[in-house]
């Protein structure tokens, strides 16, 4: 071959892998953003923006993770635990009608809950906006043209810019992860051509002024009948030329050339206390906001993208297939992927994107990321923009531990610590038991009660299912310390939960009564379509988890020894997993008809994922009819519950179905109209759309991806290299590294024509032994390069010690 024709393709590879790579990390538009699902979304974990990039005016959006309408109450019925009794005797003989109404009049909450999803006014409360700073530009007449606007998540910025009368303006924005503030720097490519009004908006609550060259908005949200949080926000101008005045309650830029404004939003509840505080937060926000001053743009912008990208350049992922065209907007590339265009670096935009929005809005020492992650433009966000427990703050961590992000679940931990106290009395007052419970709905405020509603609300193991992220976190991170904190957590809810088994009269197991199989409903054979029930499948697969995970942990921290042995035989008392007479799991302890076959929530196929007691290997049978199960549902549904199914199927193996679902997720949906049967997809910015807007489903999506290319799950954690990689093309080459997996290991990995090429693994923890599904053809060498494993002939799981920190290899 010529030489110059080798350069020449040399060339156009590696520009093909840049662009590869670049179109995995950016979002882009050619327009503004008309409506929410086009803006950018921006977070440091605490502070939110939405960036919209009007070129007449501009709009961003604001957020504060703890800014929340409504305050602490007490929802519990304390007589409640009255009814349990009867309640469960109603359950005992078969008369579902009369215990639900019994549990409707009698162990619901006290007051109206959460308002079914409407609590903004009330002391339930919601998630609200901060706010808008708008930027009105003087002159507006004129064409414009090149307008682009992006946001690059391997940086953590939106860029805005465009062209008008000859001058390119550009609009940078980022929530700074290091002085924890919010800038937006503008220029012009001509001196003395930034001219604009810079504004703060809330429609109520709020008043607006301008002090000391700040523009500040102060509030306070309401809590029920009374006052609740208090929040300000301050705007800090600076610029290199002009000058800034004051008009009004504006601040007015003339014949700049560049300005940056310093944001700030503090607000005085205490995520850590859960509680509001006596603190004066003006001046904490005008601190941060000089601290921010003292530093040059570039500097600060340095600052912020090295300590961002120490999380974000953890886990990185890229296919090696065909990308698509550069000048394509995000909203296009799903619209061409739906028709089968090739666009490999679109699941790798999706599953960074994902990473990316855990990072900004999840941060130790502060709220985890609710039901919108951090982000809202609404005042009644929608369903309060609260914390559902029946699947929904779950999922949102579901990516956490496996894609190296383990130190962001704090939050998550810090809040469900939080519940012990309130869950305590919640379960004193409704079933007089031990421990400690919540059920469906949570808040800033610690929650714990029934919802307003028996069909929805009386699901009793929110709780539970959050503390079996404790035991997911030790064992992917085997931090001693931790459990031990986290200990007396999880064993509060394994004393409640042993206190409401019951034992059925038809083969004696032990149930938990009453509860929910989350928001569905059965039919039982005289007609009665009902939700309360006795022993629902995914009750007695969370049960065991705790159970299981509690025994364990007491194990490992040398405590406990009578409870442990308590649990460890109560475990085989409890109701299995059954297959129901069309092949499927039973959803309820009978096998009852579904009233709507193709309901969203799944919520029975919680042993498959995201816990691991249904596996192909050790439970075939269950493991097929899972999948009968998964097939009678269908591939509709909302954007979470496709998220979900995506998991469900690659834990099964079956990689054609995972990525059938996670082409259903990236199907492109541009109405906010809520719709919870065929509704779900991709908004134009990569927001999951359930519809509307719900962040679980991108970040189950970012978890189902992982799913598909490593899993670790099983006895003694076995570690599988693409376990459900399908037959796409796209998928077909790739590179997944910084990859974790339960017991403390680290990895990277490559593979070439659908099969594994090379891995390296690592336990930075501990030493240990680590068991791997080794595909034919491979060897496991240690550091020094000796072959320890070898599986040229066949396929198998094998055993290998590992020291800590030593890096062994696969290929």
């Amino acid at each position: 071959m010529h030489k110059l024709s080798l350069f020449l393709l040399i060339y156009i590879a590696s520009f093909s892998v840049v662009y590869a790579q670049k179109s995995a990390l950016t979002i882009r538009f050619n327009q503004p953003a008309a409506r929410f699902e086009e803006s950018l979304p921006l977070g440091n974990g605490r502070l939110g923006a939405l960036v919209y990039g009007g070129t007449t005016k501009e709009r961003i959006a604001l957020n504060e993770i703890t800014l929340w309408s409504g305050g602490p109450q007490d929802a519990n019925r304390d007589s409640a635990y009255r009814y349990l009794k009867p309640i469960q005797q109603l359950l005992l003989d078969g008369k579902n009608k009369e215990a639900q109404a019994l549990l409707q009049k009698n162990f619901v909450s006290k007051d109206d809950g959460s308002h079914y999803g409407s609590a903004a006014n009330t002391l339930y409360g919601s998630y609200q906006t901060a706010g808008d700073l708008f930027i009105q530009w003087k002159d507006t007449l004129g064409r414009v043209s090149d307008y682009k606007r992006t946001l690059d998540v391997e940086k953590a910025v939106s860029e805005t810019q465009f062209t008008r009368k000859g001058v390119t303006y550009n609009e940078k924005v980022y929530t700074d992860f290091n002085a924890d503030v919010s800038r937006i720097q503008f220029s012009a490519s001509r001196k003395g051509r930034l001219n604009f009004t810079i504004s703060l908006f809330r429609k109520e609550n709020a008043l607006v002024t301008v002090q000391q060259g700040y523009l500040v908005m102060e509030g306070q949200l309401p809590a029920g009948s009374g006052k609740g949080m208090k929040f300000i926000t301050l705007v800090k101008p600076r610029v290199t030329d002009g000058r800034i005045r004051v008009e009004g309650n504006n601040l007015v830029v003339e014949n700049a050339t560049t300005c940056e404004l310093i944001l700030n939003t503090e607000t005085n509840y205490d995520p850590v206390q859960a509680k509001l505080t006596a603190a004066a937060i003006l001046p904490a926000c005008k601190l941060k906001i000089a601290k921010a001053l003292a530093k040059t743009e570039n500097r600060s912008f340095a600052e912020h993208v090295r300590k961002y990208q120490s999380l974000f350049n953890r886990c990185r992922l890229s296919f090696n297939g065909n990308s698509t065209d550069e000048n394509l907007t995000t909203d296009e590339r799903l619209e061409q992927y739906q028709k089968g265009k090739s666009d490999s670096a679109l699941p790798a935009l999706y599953f960074n994107f994902g990473r990316y929005l855990l990072i900004s809005s999840s941060r130790p020492g502060l709220m985890p990321a609710n039901l919108q992650g951090l982000w809202a433009t609404e005042y009644q966000t929608p369903w309060n923009g609260d914390y559902h427990l029946n699947i929904n703050l779950q999922m949102n961590y579901w990516p956490a531990e496996a894609t190296n992000l383990s130190s962001l679940t704090q939050p998550l931990f810090q809040f469900t610590k939080n519940l012990v106290p309130n869950g305590a009395k919640t379960a004193k007052a409704y079933y007089n038991a031990g421990g400690w419970v919540a059920h469906v709905i949570a808040n800033p405020w610690l929650y714990t009660s029934p919802g307003e509603g028996a069909e929805w609300g009386s699901t009793l193991t929110g709780g539970a299912w959050l503390s079996t992220h404790i035991w997911e976190h030790y064992l992917y991170t085997k931090d001693i310390n931790f459990l031990k904190k986290y200990y007396p957590v999880l064993k509060g809810s394994a004393l409640f939960l042993k206190s409401v088994l019951v034992e059925e009269p038809k083969h004696n197991w032990l149930v938990v009564s009453p509860s929910n199989s989350p928001e569905n409903t059965y039919i039982m054979p005289d007609g009665f379509k009902g939700q309360t029930a006795m022993g629902p499948t995914m009750d007695m697969q969370i049960c065991r988890s705790v159970f299981n995970a509690t025994a364990a942990a007491a194990k490992i921290l040398n405590t406990d020894a009578d409870f442990r042995n308590e649990l460890t035989g109560i475990i085989p008392k409890l109701a299995p997993n059954q297959i129901g007479t069309k092949g499927d799991v039973n959803e309820w302890l009978e096998d009852w008809k579904d009233a709507e076959p193709k309901h969203r929530h799944v919520s029975h196929l919680f042993g498959l994922y995201p816990y691991d007691e249904i596996t192909p290997w050790d439970t075939k049978e269950l493991a097929a009819a899972a999948g009968v199960t998964l097939n009678q549902r269908g591939d509709d549904g909302t954007g979470w519950s496709k998220a979900w199914k995506i998991n469900f199927w690659a834990r099964l193996g079956d990689g054609n179905h995972a990525f059938l679902l996670l082409k259903e997720l990236l199907k492109p949906v541009h109405s906010s109209v809520l719709n919870m049967s065929k509704g779900g997809g991709t908004y134009p910015n990569l927001f999951c759309a359930h519809p509307p807007f719900q962040i679980d489903g991108n970040f189950g999506g970012t978890a189902g991806i992982t799913e598909m290319l490593l899993q670790s799950h099983g006895k003694n954690n076995v570690i599988r290299f693409l376990p459900a990689l399908p037959d796409n093309k796209d998928w077909q080459a790739g590179s997944l590294n910084g990859v974790c997996a339960r017991g403390g290991f680290v990895i990277d990995m490559k593979w070439q024509n659908g099969a594994l090429e090379k891995a390296t693994i690592v336990n930075p923890v501990n030493s240990s032994p680590c068991f791997i599904f080794l595909p034919k053809g491979l060897r496991i060498l240690d550091a020094k390069g000796k072959v320890i494993v070898n599986a040229m002939n066949s396929s198998g799981v094998v055993k290998c010690s590992m020291l800590k920190n030593q890096k062994y290899t696969i290929g």
